[in-house]
This record gives structure tokens, C-alpha cells and sequence, in this order.
């Protein structure tokens, strides 16, 4: 049987592997900096209604996919009158619990699961669950949009968030410490994150932190919204979340991998070529036992997300879509079991 491939399982560097089968459309400007404009993979399917789908989904899990996930439901509701999705994001968390319990027959999660949490749903079912990747995101460190720094190095996000410091560099408490001259220079930072239920505090704290400890002085908060809300409203804040939560109010910063290494927009084409150092795969995972077929409804709402008008959702939300060989790769995942 198909077993999937090493891009549901690695970092987003493999995706530089998939630059030449996505679709980027550079915007039509003469300014040599302009951002790309993201369209779809042409060769994502477009979706087809099926006959007898009808009954209850729970969604139990990421409060990153939260938007997306009510999003693909709106869209897959329109489709299916007799359909009634719910949609719950405290944190990715709570989704290997709900789908280990059966409380949701879709778990997203802004990070693969743990050794533990796959351990308690095969202890269960006596096999893995399966992952999908349902969408990329370059999960993004916001400041306020007035703020005027060009970017940062991972050290300095490091040395911002954390208390470990890790990669090697200075502590900072203010933006002059981050080399901020003029009227920012004096100004303490105040550092917004997400709560320890939370994936992408999990994967910021990998990957950015080195694995290191946050400092008690980052202001928790509960959702990502909270995140880019706190920043938008304080000119000295920083914080970090999914690339779909930006707002008028906040900038996404370029990261650069070290000190006097370029800056890198978190753009689609950055995550695509491995060269955004925070690009990530956003998961859905489902309960498929190997003996058996799926149940309909919850096959057709991951093959409607999957699809092309399941993708141009993901752009309109502020995230970026599947290369189509990796969402062939989750199709493949809900027909056959792999045991990977």
C-alpha cells in the first residue's frame, strides 16, 4: 500500500523540493521588492459533490486553524445542506484527546503530534492516526506597524522571547538593545505568545528558542487573535502567530537564520523554497482504521478541503495552499492506511 512521503514528516525545507510544481503569480508591478501574488497549484481537483452526506462533525483542536477550519465548513455546508459542522479551537492540544475519546472526527493541529499523544490513540484503536497537511503557514513574528525595525535574527528573537538564549546571543528588554535608534530606542518591548496548549507555542519554542525556556514576562494569551490584538494596540510589543492572523494594525517581520545574514520575507515562495526559517505544515489529523473504509462525511470534508475550492479558502484566509503532490498525498492518506 502507499506509504506517504517524507514531506508530511519533515520541516518545511523540503518544500523547496515542491517550488517548481506550485503556482506563484508575481504581482504586476515595477518595484523590484513587490510581493508575489499566491494562487492555487492549477493541477488541485476541482471538488465533486457526492450523493449521501449528510449527519454531525466535530472539530476539536488548533486555535491556528480556528478561522480555516470554520471557513472550509462554511464552504462545505453550502454543498450539503444536512450537513452541521462544529468547530472548537483551544489549542492543538485538546485535538489527540477529542479524537482519541471520539469526541471529533477531525483533530487540526498547528504541529505534528507527540510520540505520547500517537501512543494513546493507538492504544486505543490499535493503530496510528492518520496526518494530513492541510495547509502552510510562515508562522509570523508580528510588531506593531509602526514600528520601523527591517527585521530580526533568530539570536535576537531568541534573546527577546527567551531566557535560555540558546542560540548564543544578548539578552533584550528594549528595541535599542535590538540596534532601534531614534524615539524606539528607550522603548521596552513587551512580548505577546501563546499558551503552553497551544502548537505553535510548542513549535516557536523549538524553533526559535531553540527549545529553550520563555521568559515569565511573555504575555500569554489564549488565542492568536489575543497575539496580534496586543501588539496592534502597544507601539513598544511584539508577538508571534500564524501568518492568516495579520492584521492592518501589525507587520510581519523578515527573519534572518544568523547576524549579517539576509532577511527573508514570510512570504508563499519563501516557505516554498525552505528558506523562511518558521514555514510549517498546518495538519488535520482523522481516525482511519486500515481495514476499513473511512465514514463519508468526514472523507468528503477533508477531500473538499484538499481541493481546489478547499485551497482557494486557505488564500482568502490569510494562509498559503498545498503544492497539489502533497495534497495528492493526503487524498491518498484517507483510501489507504500507512504505517508510518
Amino acid at each position: 500500500m502507499p506509504v506517504l512521503s517524507n514531506h508530511m514528516h519533515t520541516s518545511l525545507k523540503s518544500l523547496a523540493l515542491l517550488a517548481l510544481t506550485a503556482t506563484v503569480v508575481s504581482a504586476q508591478s515595477a518595484a523590484p521588492a513587490a510581493a508575489a501574488v499566491v494562487a492555487v497549484d492549477a493541477k488541485l481537483p476541482d471538488y465533486a459533490v457526492a450523493s449521501g452526506v449528510s449527519g454531525n462533525l466535530n472539530s476539536v483542536g488548533s486555535d491556528t486553524l480556528n478561522n480555516l477550519m470554520t471557513f472550509w465548513s462554511e464552504g462545505f455546508k453550502a454543498k450539503y445542506p444536512n450537513v452541521n459542522i462544529q468547530v472548537e479551537g483551544k489549542g492543538s492540544g485538546t485535538a489527540p484527546v477529542a479524537l482519541t475519546s471520539g469526541a471529533a472526527q477531525v483533530g487540526p493541529m498547528s504541529r505534528e503530534m507527540k510520540s505520547s499523544e500517537v501512543a494513546g490513540f493507538a492504544g486505543k484503536f490499535g493503530y496510528k492516526p492518520t496526518k494530513v497537511a492541510v495547509a502552510i503557514d510562515a508562522l509570523a513574528v508580528f510588531v506593531h506597524k509602526d514600528n520601523p525595525i527591517k527585521g530580526l535574527s533568530l539570536s535576537q528573537v531568541d534573546g527577546i522571547f527567551s531566557s535560555t538564549r540558546k542560540f548564543g546571543g544578548q539578552d533584550i528588554g528594549t528595541w535599542g538593545d535590538a540596534k532601534l535608534t531614534g524615539a524606539f530606542a528607550g522603548k521596552t518591548i513587551s512580548a505577546f505568545g501563546r499558551n503552553s496548549a497551544s502548537g505553535t507555542y510548542g513549535f516557536f519554542k523549538d524553533k526559535a528558542l531553540k527549545n529553550g525556556d520563555y521568559k515569565s514576562s511573555v504575555k500569554e494569551q489564549p488565542g492568536s487573535s489575543s497575539v496580534v490584538q496586543g501588539v496592534a494596540s502597544d507601539l513598544g510589543a511584539i508577538g508571534y502567530s500564524g501568518i492568516g492572523y495579520k492584521t492592518s494594525g501589525v507587520r510581519a517581520l523578515p527573519l534572518a537564520l544568523g547576524s549579517g545574514t539576509d532577511y527573508v520575507e514570510p512570504s508563499y515562495d519563501n516557505c516554498l523554497n525552505g528558506t523562511y526559517p518558521l514555514a510549517r505544515y498546518l495538519y488535520v489529523y482523522v481516525n482511519k482504521a486500515p481495514s476499513k473504509d473511512m465514514d463519508k462525511l468526514t472523507s468528503e470534508f477533508m477531500t473538499f478541503v484538499l481541493s481546489k475550492q478547499g485551497q482557494e479558502i486557505t488564500i482568502k484566509d490569510g494562509y498559503y495552499p498545498l503544492p497539489a503532490d502533497v495534497a495528492v498525498e493526503g487524498r491518498t492518506a484517507l483510501k489507504y492506511y500507512s504505517a508510518e
